[in-house]
Formats: structure tokens, sequence, C-alpha cells
């Protein structure tokens, strides 16, 4: 009893849908059936699935005969009324294999199936303004995303190339696809959501991608724009923020134990730098202003971009291991300094990944370090491009973070 309640009610639901984008296109007499045609759809599938549950011949005899029907009414559409769309005849079908489904199946996919078909029907138009959003080269990137994360990961090896160093082609190219993932949604989000937004939005995506980047894009872009200058200050600081929840995601990713060490410690130091943004906006009281061509939107998946990263993670994994073992912790607080004033990003994940003779709080104190130093970086490229004005109001908000994160360095 509870099966076939489901099944009609389900399918006097996708009936009931089918009916209303009909009526709303005024088409109703285009199509074949609506809210109890495909009530009844349902219902026969279920009746026919039950009869013969062994091996289905019913079933599939009468798929074949409503395939007919359907063929004959799909011919008269395109001969009379130019309709080529399939999309009803489709979801038919569906719906007339719900029967099978809640027999063999969970019923929770029986409420997936129908869901999807619900939703999916209704945004026809949805989907039409998101293909024309697109090109030749966002289907090209959105391959390549796909084929480094579920082709070629798998298949690498997991076996070190040395011993004593845990350095494998599988944590390598995970590497890279981690940081190419983060930077792909970034990409999205900036295209595609927020293609028309402000100076702090643009901040605060960038942020995502590379903080030392969009530190600089927006230095030159305030020397040019002396109007909006501290909004694109307060931009710079939006993306040191991100870097945190950027940095904070990674390790989670990465080295769950240093996670649960220093979450709390991240998300103060995000909220610090978005709090320091925030006072630069309110103080300065002026309106957002919209991105007007701030920076090109960047293929995130570039194969020059991927080969030095890697080449990055190889060397920093060789140099992390030796520095660690001649000259200990020592070592690695004076690395991480030195290591800030460049692409941080390979060296934390080899940090996190690596099995190193430190313990947990040497790592989160290496983490920090090299932060505080990349954060020394972005402000003098801010201070150099930015000029004089710019560089008071960067001073002063990164003086406070820098701070901060030297606090948390002594805390732990």
């Amino acid at each position: 009893m509870i099966d076939f309640l489901i099944i009609t009610v389900f399918s006097l639901l996708i009936g009931l849908s089918q009916r209303q984008i009909h009526h709303q296109k005024n088409d109703e007499n285009r199509t074949f059936g609506t809210d109890r045609t495909f009530t009844f759809i349902g219902i026969l599938g279920y009746v026919l699935a039950l009869l013969d549950p062994a091996g289905f011949r019913l079933f599939i005899g009468g798929g074949l005969a409503l395939v007919t029907l359907l063929a004959i009414d799909y011919y008269f559409h395109i001969k009379d009324l130019k309709d080529y769309g399939i999309t009803t005849i489709l979801i038919a079908l569906i719906t007339f294999s719900l029967g099978p489904v809640i027999i063999l199946q969970p019923k929770w996919i029986v409420l997936l199936i129908v869901v999807t078909v619900l939703i999916f029907s209704e945004l026809k138009e949805l989907f039409i303004n998101i293909s024309m959003k697109f090109n030749r080269n966002e289907f090209l990137t959105l391959g390549k995303f796909l084929i480094i994360a579920g082709v070629i990961l798998p298949m690498v090896p997991d076996q070190p190339f040395i011993p004593d160093l845990s350095l494998t082609p599988y944590k390598i190219w995970l590497a890279v696809v981690v940081i190419s993932t983060i930077s792909y949604i970034s990409y999205l989000l900036k295209k595609f959501v927020f293609k028309e937004g402000s100076i702090v939005i643009s901040g605060i995506l960038g942020g995502l991608y590379s903080s030392t980047a969009t530190t600089i894009i927006l230095a030159r872009k305030s020397r040019e724009d002396e109007v909006h200058m501290k909004q694109y200050m307060a931009a710079i600081v939006f993306a040191t923020a991100m870097m945190y929840l950027r940095i904070l995601l990674i390790i989670l990713i990465f080295n769950h134990e240093l996670f649960l060490k220093v979450w709390m410690l991240f998300v103060i130091l995000a909220l610090a730098s978005s709090a320091v943004a925030l006072f630069i906006i309110f103080r300065n009281k002026e309106k957002n202003v919209i991105n007007e061509g701030l920076a090109e939107d960047k293929n995130p998946l570039e194969f020059k971009v991927a080969l030095i990263f890697t080449t990055l993670y190889i060397a920093f994994s060789f140099i992390t291991y030796a520095v660690v073992n001649r000259f200990g912790t020592t070592g690695l607080n004076i690395l991480s300094f030195v290591v800030g004033l460049t692409d941080i990003d390979p060296f934390l994940i080899n940090l996190f990944q690596g099995k190193f003779s430190v313990g947990i709080d040497v790592v989160a104190i290496a983490t920090l370090q090299a932060i505080i130093s990349n954060n020394i970086l972005k402000l003098f490229y801010g201070c150099f491009f930015a000029g004089r004005k710019a560089s008071i109001i960067l001073v002063s908000g990164f003086i406070i973070i820098i701070a901060v994160n030297i606090v948390f360095v002594l805390i732990v």
C-alpha cells in the first residue's frame, strides 16, 4: 500500500509540474498528457513490475507499448507542429520506470529521482542563460579539471621516490588537484556569479586564488583610481582574510590533527582581518564601486601554473627534509620565514603532508610564521604599487593583523 501511494503521488506531482510548464507556455494541446496521464503511466509501470518481479517481462512489454505510443505522438508533433523537443517523452519514460525502482531500491532513490525531474524540468530558462555565458574555452577548462581530478589522480601511484622521504606521485598530484579546485571555484564565482561585483568582492574572491597576486593588482589599480583608494585597500585586507580561510581548508584536507589545534586561531585571524577591512570601508562611508576591468578572468588550470606549483612542491619537499634533518626545529623556523617571501602554498601543503621528525606544535608555528612573512611581503607590494597615501592605510591595517598573528605564534 505504501509503495502504491508513493508511486501514485509522485507520478501525479510530475504530471502537475508538466501541466504547469505547458500552461505557462500556452501550449497544453501540444503534449500527449499531463497530471492524470503521468499518474496512470506511473501506476502502469508499478503494476506490471509487481505482476512479474522475477523477470520484469510484463514491464518490458508495457514499456515497448508505451514507447510505440510516444513515438507515434512524437512523429505527429514533428509533422504538424514542428516540435522536436523530447523532454516530456523522457519524463514519461522515467515516470514509468519508478515501479521497478521502488521494488528493488530504497525509497529515497525514488524520491531523489522525482525531485531531480521536478527541479530540472523547471530550470530550462536558467540552463539556457548559463549556457549563453559559457564559451568554448570554458568547457575546455572544465574538461581539464575533470581530467586532473577524476582521471589522473586515481591512476597515480602512491609509492615514495626515496625511502626516507614521504614524497609520492600521488601526494604531488593531490596537492595540484586541491589548489586547482580552490582556484577553479574562485574563477567560476568571479566569472559567473559576481561578474559585475564590487571592488571588495573582487578582493574576497581573489584571496581564494592568490592573496599576493590580488594585492599587486588592487594596489596598481588604486593608483589609477585615487578617488576610491580606500575601497581598494579594504579589498586587499579582505584578500588576506580569505587567505587564512583558504589555508585552513588546506589544513583540513591534509592534516586533521593540525586542523583541530589551529582552526580557532585561523578563524580569529580571518575575522580580525575582516574587521580591519570593514573599519576601512565604514570609516570611508563610500558606496561600493562596480569592478570595471579590475582583473582579467585567467584560466586557473593552465599547464604553466601547474608545472610551476609542482616544481616548487617537489623542491620544498627536499629542502624541508634536508633542513629538518640537519638543523631541526631551528632550521624549520628560519625556513618558514624565508619561504613566506615566495609562494607559500607548496611549502605549507608539503609541511602538512610530510612526516617530518617534528611535533604538531612546531608545524603550527612554522605555518603561522610563513604567513607572517608572506603578509609582510604583501604589505611591501601594496605600499610600493599603491603610493604614499594608500601606504598609511595598509601599514595600519597590516600591523594589527601581523600583531595578532605574532601573538598566536607565542601562544602556540
